[in-house]
């Protein structure tokens, strides 16, 4: 293992030596052998981390904070609502840039873009956009936002955050489907170049509407070891990683002399989907046996208190809407009372694909072990990231184990992961990996809702539906970790992330 392990440092200093020309590039390690789509529309996890330097939204969280009531200008620089709250408009910045010379963000791109974010053939995310009836512009520097029912949360969607994200028109319709690997936005930075499992290069985008961005190239490389990105890290040869989430990592890492360790959220909220469409987990005593066998509080201990929050809804603690509704306890005799009634006293084999990451694979070999105690052994399949991203929206996994982040609202959670439009293989499809439809009506009942406590009622009554239902098991948010050289100061005080990593913003610099 030691000696696999220096060739990688070894390979990856080549590489860096080849690349690293001058003090303004800032070298980010991550922990994947690849990005899976850079299509601003249809990215989740570490492509979003990236895609968060390079697009930018009609407003924005600002940079270090994750908190929905903090959002503030960004693409547009006032806005407003109709009376009925079922018309809003935008009046957009002017002379703001598109890299590569695409020219000046007009009105004409704001609304290709959410119709683009609202189409289940262009985007991941349009469910989240159905309260949108129309977008249209008023003029060149106006759009105005039709909904079909007042949505408060509608600045959200709007927000720096997946769908939200604004293209270039042009440069979609020129490109055609070349633009999912260099798409192009209005950020501080441009992508310049993608090596297949080695890296994607950043450059500065010097007409960026908030100034020219004091770091000239960003480095965001693909390594998928923890060992060989800390040891890079420790080298010197990395500015930044992608830490090891674990609590052990986190604490000897901060006695380091010159790093900065950063936890924070948003979280990724981990859940055991339980994907209904196998056999025989159309049995809900399957299901029932699968939740009580599993120890979450044993899982909890072994991430590490300081960042591994318990859940206890399958909406992510924190979020608007939460409401604790999980009931199964830890039982494994339950569980085996259970699959003993539902004909599989002799136990069951389930097949379960499973990614290689690091803050995936220790925590579903822990799950094996725990069902094994029940008499459910799970033949698990374990593949790279983009793999695993490929084969769980192909329905080929009894379980998945899956973590996100989203736009800190219940809805959000809920539309994406539970409500039927979003069951993998449908047209629309995001990650319902459970096929759940539990909680359809009232989770359509509070997108329409103009009181907030009858809304608050609906999210709480679909959460319980779905909790009954056991279409998951709600495990724990995990924070982020990052580590850095005390010489990259982020420009401002990191307290959360909506992207959740690190944004590399026009302030950002390397004091080398």
């Amino acid at each position: 293992m030691k000696i696999k392990i220096i060739a990688l440092l070894l390979g990856l200093s080549a590489s860096l030596l080849a690349t690293a020309s001058h003090a303004e590039t800032l070298q980010v390690a991550v922990g994947t052998s690849d990005i899976t789509n850079i299509d601003p529309h249809r990215a989740n996890g570490f492509d979003s981390m990236l895609l968060s330097n390079v697009f930018d939204g009609l407003v924005r969280f600002p940079p270090g904070s994750a908190d929905p009531a903090r959002l503030e200008p960004d693409l547009a620089e006032s806005w407003e609502i109709s009376e009925d709250g079922k018309s809003w408009t935008f009046h957009l910045r002017s002379g703001v840039q598109f890299h590569g010379g695409y020219g000046e963000l007009t009105a004409d791109d704001v609304v290709y873009s959410l119709k683009r974010a609202s189409d289940p053939a262009t985007s991941s995310f349009a469910g989240n956009f159905s309260s949108i009836a129309d977008v249209a512009k008023v003029d060149d520097k106006t759009v105005r936002i039709d909904l079909k029912y007042a949505d408060g949360g509608l600045l959200g969607l709007l927000s720096n955050f997946h769908g939200g994200l604004i293209v270039s028109k042009k440069a979609a319709e020129e490109m055609g489907s070349g633009f999912a690997s260099k798409p192009i936005g209005t950020g501080p930075y441009a992508i310049a170049e993608h090596m297949p499992q080695q890296h994607v290069k950043l450059v500065a985008h010097q007409d960026y509407f908030r100034g020219k961005p004091e770091i000239d190239e960003v480095l965001w490389r693909f390594v998928l070891s923890d060992s060989s990105r800390d040891l890079a890290f420790q080298s010197g040869q990395i500015d930044m990683i992608y830490g090891k989430r674990e609590q052990r990592w986190v604490e000897q890492v901060k006695e380091r002399a010159d790093t900065k360790v950063d936890v924070f959220g948003l979280g990724e909220f981990r859940t055991l989907h339980i994907n209904k469409s196998i056999k025989p987990l159309d049995d809900i005593r399957v299901r029932q046996a699968i939740a009580a066998a599993i120890d979450i509080d044993q899982i909890v201990r072994f991430v590490g208190s300081d960042i591994a929050r318990k859940g206890c809804s399958v909406v992510p603690p924190g979020y608007l809407g939460e409401s604790c509704s999980w009931t199964i306890e830890h039982d494994v005799e339950k569980a085996k009372t259970l699959l003993a009634e539902a004909g599989h006293g002799d136990g069951l084999t389930l097949p379960v694909v499973v990614s290689n990451i690091s803050s995936q694979l220790p925590i579903m070999e822990i799950i094996q072990s725990q069902l094994a105690k029940a008499g459910i052994s799970l033949d698990m399949k374990v593949v790279d990231h983009p793999t695993y991203q490929q084969l769980i929206r192909q329905n080929a996994s009894a379980l998945v184990f899956y973590g996100a982040a989203r736009f800190p609202v219940a809805d959000t959670y809920l539309s994406e992961f539970y409500h039927s439009n979003a069951i993998v293989g449908q047209p629309n499809a995001i990650t319902n990996f459970s096929h759940c439809s539990a909680g359809d009506a009232d989770i359509e009942a509070a997108r329409t809702q103009t009181d907030e406590d009858q809304r608050l009622a609906s999210w709480k009554a679909a959460q319980e539906k779905i909790s009954e239902d056991v279409c998951s098991v709600p495990l724990f948010e995990l924070l982020q970790v990052w580590a850095r050289s005390a010489a990259v100061d982020l420009g401002y005080d990191l307290k959360g992330a909506i992207n959740i990593a690190p944004q590399i913003t026009e302030k950002s610099r390397v004091n080398r």
